[in-house]
Formats: structure tokens, sequence, C-alpha cells
């Protein structure tokens, strides 16, 4: 299973912090020194709190996937980071915080939902996409109920070098 974790898109985080507002509804957004974790919804990194600065904000992650809003608080570093961009792997730094995985069929329908509490997080991952018709995962904060990231399949090509080397390797 292939599989790809992903944050809140660069140009919505550019755009809070160039104006400071929700792009999605236009509400100011607050900064402050972190005062908790986070994590950042777009390098998915945990804050050093207390030291590092942090932009609070509207954001709907259901934008484009369903018609109705579903707006909720997410934070993102106050300076530019990168996304998280890593293929088939789960962020290092989230994996210790209390955390749930939604899982999405069409018409924004919950059809599963599992807590991670210090389970392996692909294994969670390749078992809720096992699921007849799981098409995205969101991950949540147990605690606060807040969104983090989607996780999304992503098809192989069957020339891609990395997946038919291993077929052959498990052919061998």
């Amino acid at each position: 299973m292939r599989f790809r974790v992903v944050g809140i898109p660069s140009q919505i985080a550019e755009q809070v912090r160039a104006t400071l507002k929700s792009p999605q509804y236009g509400h100011p957004a607050h900064v402050e020194v972190a005062t908790g974790y986070g994590p950042c919804r777009l390098c998915l990194r945990t804050f050093d709190e207390n030291h590092e600065n942090r932009i609070l904000f509207n954001y709907n992650p259901f934008e484009g996937l369903d018609s109705y809003p579903s707006p909720g608080p997410i934070f993102i570093h106050e300076k530019p980071c990168e996304p998280f961009a890593a293929a088939n792997e789960f962020p290092q730094l989230i994996r210790r915080l209390p955390l749930v995985f939604e899982a999405y069929g069409k018409g924004r329908h919950l059809l599963a939902q599992e807590r991670l509490r210090g389970a392996n997080a692909e294994e969670s991952i390749e078992k809720l996409f096992q699921q007849p018709g799981v098409e995205y995962i969101h991950v949540r904060n147990e605690e606060a109920g807040c969104f983090i990231a989607q996780i999304d399949r992503v098809q192989v090509e069957t020339s891609d070098p990395e997946f038919l080397n291993s077929v052959l390797t498990c052919l061998c």
C-alpha cells in the first residue's frame, strides 16, 4: 500500500502568514508563542513550546471534498516551513501524540475510526484503506478533535522502478 500524508496546502499557509486572516473565511488569525505541541499543519512538526511563534486560524479540511463546511482551529509556524513530503511514511514527530484516524468514503461518509495509542501508524493506515469504500483518511488530535493532516492513496505506476523492484524481490 502506497500512501502520502498531506498537511494543508502551502498556498493557504503563505496567505495566512501574509494577511493574518483565514483564507477560507476571512476571520482574523492570531499569533502567539506556542504553549502546546501543535503540530504545525504544514510541516507536521511539533512546536518548540515557549520558543516558537505559531498562528491560529480557522480551516476547513473538507474544502473540495464536500460542500458542507466543517471549519476548525489549526496552527502553523509563524515563520515559513517546508511541507511534509515523505511518501509511505507517517511523520515521526507526531507519532507520540494522541491521534485518531478517520476513514472517509464518498460524500464524506465516515466509515471507520481508529485511535492509535502506540499502534503502528502504517499498519493502521493499511488496515483502514483495505476497508471497502475508503477514499481518504483524516488524522485528528484525540484530545482536541482538530484536524492535523489527510492521508491519500498513491497510485503506483507499473513502470515505476521502485514498484518493479519490489515485485521482482517478492518473486525471487
